[in-house]
C-alpha cells in the first residue's frame, strides 16, 4: 500500500484499460476506408452499408479509447514527476508530435468523414476517411517510438550539471528499432483485432439470415485480411524477440525462464516455479530450441538470468534485477498460444469459403472469437512492460526512482479508487453501445447517421 506500489497499479490498470481500444482503432480504420472506397467505386450500396456499419462501431471504440488515452497524459507529471523531469527532453518529443501533428490528423477527417457526406465533395470526403486512418496509425507510431526509446534508450546524453537525459540525435530516436519493431507488430495485432471482430459479428448475422450477403463479403474479407496479419503479427514478434535478445537479455531470458546460461539452450514447453517466482521445480524442455529462436541457430549461446543478474549487480550495484517471471512467462504463453490459434482459425475460415459456410453448424461458435485478440493482446502489453521491470528507463532509471517524491498513500487511494468506478461506468456502457449497435445492424446505422442527405455532393468531379 506504498505510493510506488499504488502508482503502478494505477497507471497500469489505466494502461490496460485504454490498450483495449488502441487495436480495434488502428485496424478496424482500414477496413472502413477500404468500404467507403468500394463504394465510390461500384456504388453498391452494400459497401455504402458495410461502411456505415463499421464505421459506427469504429466511432464507439475510437471515443472510449480517446477519454481513456488522455488520463495517462496526466499521470506522467501527477504520479511519475521524476520520470518527467529526468526523460521529459526526450520522451517529450515524440508525444507533442503525436498530439499535435496525427491526433489532430486523426480527428479533424474523422469529424469530415463523420458529418461531410453530401456537404462535401466526394473525393474530399473519400480522402477524408483514409486520412483519418493514417492519422490513427501515426499516432501509434510516434507513441510507440517514445516506448521504444524507454525499453531501448539511444540518441541521448546525460548533462553532468542537471542529472536529465538531453535528446542529441532525434534521428536515432525516429529510427530506434525497437520503436518500428513495436509499431510493426501493434499494427499487425490491430488489423487481426479488427479482422477477428468482424468476422464474430458477421458470423451472428449470417446465422441468424440477416443481410447475408453484406455480412459475407465483410466475413470474407475479415478472412483473408486476418489470415495476413495474424502471419505477420507471428513474424513481427519473432523479429522483436530476437532483438530483445540482443538489448534486453533479462527479459528474454525471464520470458523463458532460463535459469543458467548454455549453449545451445533448452526451450520450455512448461516450466512451474516455487511461489516465490525464482526457483525452477519442475519443467519439460525441448533441446537447443531456443537458441534457434534467439540467433536463427541451434549452436546458439543464451545466457541464463542468474549471470545476467550478477552482470547487472556489478553494472548499476546492489538490487533485484529480475523481473516477476511467473508473469513474463506465462502472458508470453498466452501471446503465442493465442496468436497461433488465430492463424489456424483463419486459415480453416478462408477453406470453408469455398463452400456454403453459411449453413455450417460451426458458425455458431464463430462469435466467441472475439475475445481471442484481445486476450492476445493484453498478454502482451503486459509483458512488454513488465518484463522490463525494474526499470522505467532500461539501465538509466529505475521505477523506484521515477515516482512523484509528495504522493501519500491516501491521494492515491482515493484516485485509484476514483478511476476504477469511472472506467468500470465506461467499460459498462462501451460495452452496452458495442452491443447495441452490433446486433442492430447495417440498416440501424443508416438511419441514424447524421449525413444522410437529399443528393450527393461532387458526384460528377
Amino acid at each position: 500500500m506504498d505510493p510506488i506500489t499504488l502508482s503502478r497499479w494505477q497507471f497500469g490498470l489505466t494502461t490496460v484499460y485504454h490498450f483495449l481500444f488502441v487495436p480495434l482503432t488502428l485496424g478496424l480504420s482500414w477496413f472502413v476506408a477500404y468500404f467507403q472506397t468500394r463504394y465510390y467505386q461500384t456504388q453498391d450500396e452494400s459497401f455504402h452499408k458495410m461502411a456505415k456499419f463499421w464505421g459506427k462501431l469504429f466511432l464507439i471504440n475510437f471515443a472510449i479509447g480517446v477519454v481513456t488515452g488522455i488520463v495517462q497524459e496526466f499521470q506522467f507529471g501527477m504520479n511519475w514527476s521524476e520520470y518527467s523531469r529526468f526523460v521529459g527532453d526526450i520522451f517529450g518529443a515524440p508525444l507533442a508530435i503525436e498530439a499535435l501533428m496525427a491526433f489532430f490528423l486523426e480527428s479533424t477527417f474523422l469529424g469530415i468523414w463523420i458529418f461531410g457526406e453530401g456537404k462535401v465533395p466526394e473525393k474530399v470526403h473519400l480522402a477524408a476517411i483514409w486520412l483519418a486512418a493514417i492519422g490513427s496509425n501515426l499516432s501509434a507510431l510516434w507513441i510507440l517510438l517514445a516506448n521504444g526509446w524507454m525499453q531501448h534508450p539511444v540518441g541521448f546524453v546525460i548533462n553532468e550539471v542537471t542529472g536529465r537525459a538531453e535528446l542529441v540525435d532525434f534521428f536515432a530516436l525516429v529510427m530506434n528499432p525497437k520503436g518500428w519493431l513495436f509499431f510493426w507488430h501493434t499494427i499487425a495485432a490491430g488489423l487481426t483485432t479488427a479482422s477477428f471482430l468482424i468476422l464474430g459479428v458477421s458470423a451472428y448475422h449470417i446465422i441468424r439470415k440477416q443481410n447475408v450477403d453484406l455480412f459475407k463479403h465483410s466475413f470474407q474479407a475479415a478472412t483473408i485480411v486476418g489470415l495476413i496479419a495474424s502471419t505477420l503479427v507471428f513474424f513481427g514478434g519473432h523479429t522483436n524477440g530476437q532483438y530483445m535478445f540482443e538489448t534486453q537479455p533479462m527479459k528474454f531470458s525471464a520470458i523463458e525462464a532460463h535459469w543458467e546460461t548454455s549453449q545451445p539452450a533448452d526451450f520450455s514447453l512448461l516450466t512451474i516455479g516455487d511461489l516465490s517466482g525464482k526457483r525452477e521445480v519442475w519443467s519439460i524442455r525441448v533441446p537447443a530450441v531456443l537458441s534457434f529462436l534467439a540467433c536463427n541457430n541451434f549452436e546458439c549461446e543464451v545466457r541464463g538470468v542468474n549471470d545476467i543478474q550478477k552482470e547487472y549487480e556489478a553494472t548499476y550495484g546492489p538490487g533485484d534485477y529480475v523481473p516477476l517471471m511467473v508473469v513474463t512467462y506465462w502472458t508470453f504463453r498466452f501471446m503465442m498460444s493465442v496468436g497461433f490459434l488465430m492463424m489456424l482459425l483463419s486459415f480453416l475460415f478462408l477453406l470453408a469459403l469455398r463452400g456454403k459456410y453459411e449453413n455450417a453448424k460451426w458458425m455458431k461458435w464463430v462469435p466467441w472469437v472475439i475475445v481471442l485478440p484481445y486476450i492476445a493482446n493484453m498478454s502482451g502489453w503486459i509483458l512488454t512492460e513488465m518484463g522490463r521491470q525494474p526499470w522505467i528507463v532500461q539501465g538509466l532509471l529505475k521505477v523506484q526512482d521515477a515516482v512523484s517524491p509528495n504522493l501519500t498513500t491516501v491521494d492515491l487511494l482515493i484516485s485509484l479508487i476514483g478511476y476504477v468506478v469511472v472506467y468500470g461506468a465506461l467499460a459498462g456502457a462501451m460495452v452496452y453501445l458495442m452491443r447495441k449497435y452490433a446486433i442492430a445492424g447495417p440498416d440501424a446505422a443508416m438511419h441514424e447517421s447524421v449525413d444522410v442527405a437529399p443528393a450527393r455532393v461532387g458526384a460528377d468531379d
